[in-house]
């Protein structure tokens, strides 16, 4: 496939490096020649074809998309191609705003399962093993797209979707199904109707060797992952971080290590800049800020400099023990989720790290803010366990909350079961204006 390399995970830098050169110098063109958003946003310049020339052109970001598709229905100005290009559409899941119209040509399908499945492949899947799919069919990239990243690793895939859970145990049961891939809060939902319609049916009875993760943050808790694995009896990756407006799955962790390898040098450039003022930051071990990222290869909506609103931390830039070149890197959490309480930046990961690890609680969760801020102190709802607790688990998660993030917190308990669980992403933000 042009522009798609072989094993572009195994690869050394070098080798990626000049691949990545010769791919961007044909996107640029084609970028300058097709794109009307990008012949307006860069005031009728082209783009250099240098791919050090990039640091200085200005940044495009999703209310930018949005608009313009509103002006624009329904790809928008920034759809580069004739529309007997498009082969197939989807629409994000509008977790974070108005859902997006998203076009596809047959190249860029093609190129978006080779990477995906690579990052589903890193975890563990392959063939020889049945996965079922329970994603959203319904027009979201997670469902046939994320599905197609799961054929390509050569894995027979059964495309279950959403709901109807009780006939999903007993289609796992049936087909001896090896592998779950769903968000990492689905598998709460499956656990609630074994217990109640599969009496003395253990989640690990099922026989699930693999689970495959994306979607929500979760996965970077320890406490969560091992009460996960335990509970289940599979491995649990996270198999499955992308960025919808870009590419769906870019990155996933493998066996040898908790961090996401960056599965795409080939097809995306990546960049590192401070939140707060845009400046770039170093792509090297250690180093922190929003993800910035820049299409290599893509034909029908190409975008250049585009802010995910994803803060990473790059954690490792050598070889993997796995063998793979790609580097890793850590999700810390969106800047549109950051909560700011006294000056101190607290995203959900951080209190679901302290929620899992307070002795009485089931591990739901969520964060309920009044008015705009800036917030004296954390809202936070947090369910009992099954089998109940104290009153004291309050106190106690508060306790660890101002030890561990340094803010003070108003915990709230409520009844097991009282919060949503969804088969698609759940909110753990909730914003009273919402």
């Amino acid at each position: 496939m042009a522009g798609a390399a072989a094993r572009a995970d195994f690869l050394p830098l070098g080798e990626l490096a000049a691949l990545r050169a010769a791919n961007w110098r044909a996107q640029a063109e084609h970028v300058s020649r097709q794109s009307a958003f990008y012949h307006h946003h860069l005031g009728g310049r082209a783009l250099d074809p240098r791919l050090e020339a990039l640091a200085d052109l200005p940044f495009t970001d999703k209310e930018m998309l949005r608009a313009d598709q509103a002006a624009h229905p329904p790809f928008g100005s920034y759809l580069a191609a004739a529309d007997r290009h498009v082969a197939r559409v989807h629409r994000t899941s509008g977790t974070t705003g108005t859902a997006m119209n998203l076009a596809l040509s047959e190249r860029d399908a093609d190129l978006t399962a080779v990477v995906g499945g690579r990052a589903q492949a890193a975890a563990g899947l392959g063939p020889g093993m049945r996965v079922v799919h329970c994603l959203n069919y319904q027009l979201w990239m997670g469902g046939l797209t994320d599905h197609m990243t799961l054929e390509a690793t050569g894995a027979t895939v059964v495309p279950f979707g959403v709901g109807a859970t009780e006939k999903l145990v007993h289609t796992i049961r049936e087909l001896g199904i090896t592998a779950i891939s769903c968000t990492p809060s689905y598998p709460a939902v499956l656990e609630q109707v074994l217990a109640e319609r599969f009496p003395g049916l253990a989640p690990r009875d099922l026989g699930l060797k693999l689970g495959l993760f994306g979607g929500e943050a979760g996965l970077d808790d320890p406490a969560f992952r091992a009460r996960l694995e335990g509970t289940w009896g599979f491995a649990a990756r996270n198999a499955n971080y992308g960025v919808t407006d870009v590419l769906c799955n870019f990155a996933g962790q493998c066996a040898a290590t908790p961090d996401l390898h960056f599965m795409a040098l080939d097809v995306l450039l990546p960049e590192l800049i401070d939140p707060a003022t845009g400046a770039r930051r170093p792509w090297q071990e250690g180093e922190n800020g929003e993800l910035v990222l820049t299409h290599l290869a893509k034909d029908c909506q190409p975008l250049v400099r585009f802010r995910t609103g994803d803060l990473i931390t790059l954690t490792a830039t050598g070889p993997c023990a796995c063998g793979r070149t790609a580097p890793r890197f850590r999700v810390v959490g969106r800047a549109d989720d950051m909560v700011v309480v006294r000056g101190i930046n607290v995203f959900p990961t951080m209190v679901a790290a302290a929620v899992h690890r307070t002795a009485g609680l089931g591990g739901e969760y969520r964060i309920v803010l009044r008015g705009p801020g800036p917030h004296d102190a954390l809202p936070v709802e947090a369910e009992r366990a099954a089998a109940g607790c104290g009153d004291d688990a309050a106190a106690r998660l508060a306790d660890l909350i101002k030890r561990e993030i340094g803010v003070t917190a108003t915990v709230r308990l409520l009844p097991h079961g009282t919060l949503p669980r969804t088969a698609g992403k759940t909110r753990r933000v909730v914003r009273e204006d919402d």
